[in-house]
């Protein structure tokens, strides 16, 4: 029996000083499925194809011309821009199965969820983006909340702080929504959260 392979969250979180709203997702794909080496690398997922849609109109802003790529500089600029900051809510995993599937990923460490917000003293929402992912957060509040539903959020009191949680459907082309309707619901978290 081969001992579990424990991985450790290969990119750091982008975290602008002055962001209002943050970004929490679960792992990577392994190397081998990454476009580019930044979170959501996955050219298969729809992330970055999202907020082109939202904030210019254009679902192949963040991809390098020509190219199966995201521009990971392009992407960290815009986010240091606006405010966004994006920072995994696992820090430590074991791939159950070998690939980035959330249902076969076994959390060893989560996020220190502390650390992360002294460095965002003006974030006031967290957005997750998937199951797993608010999982991993319920899992650090004593608290016992109720976990929002996708499009929905909750009152999230965490370390002194007055936050909010909202769930924004999976990026995922496993989960079974179009990209314009999760482009929709994106829009409504950003506007909600005074983004746009």
């Amino acid at each position: 029996m081969t001992t579990p392979i424990i991985e450790t969250h290969p990119f750091p979180p982008v975290l602008p000083a002055k962001a209002t709203v943050m970004m929490m997702g679960t792992f990577p794909p392994t190397p081998e499925k990454r476009c580019m080496e930044f979170h959501y690398p996955n050219f298969q997922n729809d992330m970055w194809r999202i907020y082109g849609l939202v904030f210019f109109g254009d679902k192949q802003y963040f991809q390098i011309p020509n190219e199966k790529r995201f521009d990971a500089e392009k992407i960290t600029a815009f986010l240091m821009a606006r405010g966004i900051a994006s920072c995994p809510t696992v820090w430590k995993a074991i791939r159950e199965q070998g690939n980035a599937s959330d249902k076969f990923l076994k959390i060893v460490e989560p996020v220190n969820l502390n650390w992360v917000l002294e460095q965002l003293p003006d974030c006031q929402w967290i957005f997750t983006t998937g199951g797993k992912a608010t999982e991993a957060l319920f899992s650090l509040v004593p608290e016992k909340l109720k976990e929002p539903k996708t499009n929905e959020f909750i009152d999230f009191p965490f370390a002194g702080r007055q936050l909010k949680l909202y769930r924004v459907p999976s990026t995922s082309r496993a989960y079974p929504l179009s990209l314009e309707k999760k482009a929709e619901a994106y829009r409504t978290f950003f506007q909600l959260a005074g983004i746009l």
